[in-house]
């Protein structure tokens, strides 16, 4: 019987390379920076980087506009500095993944500079989704689509002749326009970007946007109020579209050439069986599952989360995949509640989803209990959400800024510029790095115990988990037969433990009972 692959347990551990270490003082987190700062991670206990886009951008929307897929970004340190992090890290037994975006591309691309040049009904064109306008004069967008950012999805270019002319679909920001992955040059340049990086020791990749680039073949009008700013339902015509599979059977075929490479999907689909679909043994390796980085902090959402999440992945026997929050959703200990009772219950809710089988993610800065910023001035949000809806969403910029590391005062050791790409509070001087890895009792120290239990004790190995009878306002479940117990008190009471010892809590029992707002792990 062969071992699982290191994936189906693994910790990632995404790091926001903007906000994560700043190695040069322009006020931008690096590559180097990352490098300089592998012991905390490997203090920490992860076994495996997420990388937020580091390659060649205008920078748009913060690298998810690719102008060159096969280089990284001077900002970020250029080919070099991903060199010496891929090395240093798998000299500490740390594997590295990269994000990588076959939806679109930079409107800077040399493919859409060529396309802008080359005019109507040509090949190059043909690579992304130009259309002629609806009106007498072609002045109104192809269909009703609109960004997911906020705005139409359409926007008109002037044509080599100088006059208006067609239109080209973006569903993101319009220098993202829309790769035609029906076009034979999309699929053949993106295997070249997989082989570039899996041949320079790049562990597997997450896939952005894993459930777009299949579009029906008439670009439909959406059906009136089915799209939301940074959101869409199952039944969104821009979305999930079923020949976006056959992509990834193909993207899965190259990958399985690097043994060990992983995949790892964003599939922001709610149906169960429909998202399953990308989990099916010839497409992703893993799915991201939002169920938990969606809901309160209350028991029977928390529950329902988690056997909708189980549910899903049990449908292609698929590894299950747990995360509280990323750079596009927000942190978790502002959105159970803030300050102390939002840390409470965040620690709480990290037992929980560590003690459930299958890989985790923990968002860069979640070690530390850091809150979404929520005061940011207006004119330091970059976020291109805040533009394209009219400064009325004021976007993802406040669980993206930089982490502190040392000091009492911004920026914090991040960075040798106090002039850093997001402002960092003042009052973050608590929080740093040092401050907790000195204090036994600090959100990282209490971090690090839990992964390295997760990591050394047999009771968290294996797939199944049952459910224990527990009060409407609590979560119990088991694992491997009852070795090990995870309970969770969502209620306002203390709560009896089920029997066992307790080998972590998240907050100090009283009178051998768990206080609300907290968990336990017992064996």
């Amino acid at each position: 019987m062969s071992p699982e692959p290191w994936w189906s347990s693994a910790v990632f551990y995404q790091v926001y390379p903007r906000s994560f270490a700043d190695s040069n003082g322009d006020g931008v987190g690096d590559l180097d920076g990352v490098t300089a700062r592998l012991d905390h991670l490997q203090y920490l206990g992860v076994d495996a980087i997420w990388l937020n886009p580091v390659t060649v951008s205008p920078m748009a929307d913060h690298g998810y506009d690719v102008a060159d897929p096969r280089d990284i970004d001077p900002v970020f340190g250029g080919m070099a500095a991903i060199e010496r992090l891929i090395a240093a890290a798998h000299r500490r037994g740390i594997k590295i993944t990269m994000d990588v975006v076959p939806n679109h591309t930079s409107s800077q691309h040399p493919w859409f500079q060529a396309a802008l040049a080359a005019g109507p009904g040509t090949d190059a064109r043909a690579r992304y989704f130009f259309r002629d306008g609806r009106g007498a004069a072609g002045e109104l967008p192809p269909n009703n689509w609109t960004s997911v950012f906020g705005g139409p999805a359409w926007t008109r270019v002037v044509e080599p002749d100088g006059k208006p002319g067609q239109w080209y679909l973006h569903l993101f920001d319009a220098e993202q326009p829309d790769l035609n992955w029906e076009h034979p040059d999309v699929f053949d340049d993106f295997e070249k970007t997989l082989r570039f990086w899996l041949e320079r020791g790049v562990d597997g990749f997450r896939i952005d946007v894993a459930h777009g680039m299949a579009k029906p073949a008439d670009l439909p009008d959406a059906p009136e109020g089915e799209i939301k700013v940074l959101h869409h339902s199952d039944n969104d015509p821009r979305f999930n579209h079923p020949s976006v599979h056959e992509i990834h059977r193909g993207i899965r075929a190259v990958v399985d050439g690097y043994p060990g490479a992983v995949t790892v999907g964003e599939v922001w689909v709610t149906d169960n069986a429909r998202w399953a679909e990308y989990l099916r043994p010839d497409e992703l390796h893993l799915g991201f599952n939002f169920r938990l980085a969606q809901i309160d902090f209350d028991a029977g959402e928390i529950h329902d989360a988690i056997v909708n999440s189980l549910a899903a992945t049990a449908i292609e026997n698929a590894t299950p995949t747990w995360t509280l929050s990323n750079h596009d959703v927000g942190r978790e200990v502002t959105r159970y509640g803030d300050g102390p009772t939002g840390l409470r219950r965040a620690r709480a809710m990290a037992m929980v989803m560590l003690a459930l089988p299958g890989a985790v993610f923990i968002y860069n800065g979640e070690e530390l209990g850091l809150p979404d910023v929520l005061d940011l001035p207006d004119e330091v949000l970059q976020d291109p959400t805040w533009e394209r809806s009219g400064h009325t969403e004021r976007g993802r910029d406040k669980c993206r800024v930089p982490i502190p590391w040392s000091g009492d005062a911004p920026p914090f050791g991040f960075s040798s510029s106090a002039d850093t790409w997001l402002p960092m509070p003042a009052d973050w001087a608590a929080l740093t790095v040092d401050k907790q890895r000195a204090d036994p009792d600090s959100t990282l120290s209490f971090f690090r115990r839990a992964l390295q239990l997760r990591r050394e004790r047999t009771e968290f190995e294996g797939g199944e988990l049952e459910w224990l009878a527990a009060p409407r306002d609590a979560v119990i479940f088991e694992r491997n037969g009852g070795s090990l117990v995870c309970a969770l008190n969502a209620g306002v009471r203390p709560l009896v433990l089920p029997p066992g010892e307790p080998i972590l809590v998240s907050a100090p029992l009283v009178d051998g009972m768990l206080p609300p707002d907290a968990a336990a792990w017992l064996v």
